[in-house]
């Protein structure tokens, strides 16, 4: 099939997943898979950025070994750390190259080339999409504008299932207060103590 078209029907398939999911993990985990195989390359991987601890954080992957993934904590600050803020970057040779932080382990795994794209959510970053490949790999404009199509996405899908899960939360805090059986307490609520008015009579 021809790689235009793939990359288009996997497209397709990724945003009808978000328009019938509110589950983040579903999409994400889709996501790497899809585009593991539309671009038949080694594996791909997403991670989030933990603020406090300032490390990348496994989200979801597709196609590494548990050993590859279980090296050692990602730094934001030491890990092809500009494709956070300034864009996608690729990476030909990862033997040679200074923004790897896991050479040795990445040429173990089998790893020759990794593209990282910013992953977009709420105007800000909140992590990256990696590709990995097997084998030394010109990202062609192609290959890069297709996969930060999917970081935005994946971006977009965490932050409507955040914010539905947000609706959600306050939707129960509401039940709760209007329904007094599911009230722990038969204190009232601080809408039953408010005045309701002045009586007339």
């Amino acid at each position: 099939m021809n790689r235009q078209l793939l990359n288009y029907e996997t497209l397709l398939k990724i945003t009808n997943v978000i328009s019938h999911s509110k589950d983040p993990e579903e999409v994400v985990l889709l996501t790497v898979e899809s585009i593991t195989r539309a671009l038949n390359v080694k594996g791909c991987a997403v991670f989030l950025i933990n603020r406090k601890t300032g490390e990348l954080e496994l989200g979801a992957e597709f196609g590494l070994s548990d050993e590859y993934i279980n090296k050692g904590p990602l730094s934001a600050a030491k890990s092809i750390a500009s494709s956070l803020e300034e864009g996608p970057i690729a990476i030909y040779d990862v033997s040679d190259d200074p923004r790897i932080q896991y050479p040795e382990e990445a040429i173990k795994e089998g790893i020759s080339s990794i593209l990282s794209v910013p992953v977009m959510a709420g105007g800000r970053s909140i992590g990256v999409l990696r590709v990995y490949t097997g084998e030394p790999w010109e990202f062609t404009l192609e290959d890069v504008n297709f996969v930060q199509a999917m970081g935005n996405i994946t971006g977009m899908a965490i932050d409507m299932a955040r914010h539905h899960k947000g609706l959600k939360q306050s939707i129960e805090v509401l039940k709760t207060l209007r329904d007094p059986k599911r009230m722990k307490s038969g204190k009232p609520t601080s809408f039953e103590e408010a005045p309701h008015g002045i009586n007339p009579s």
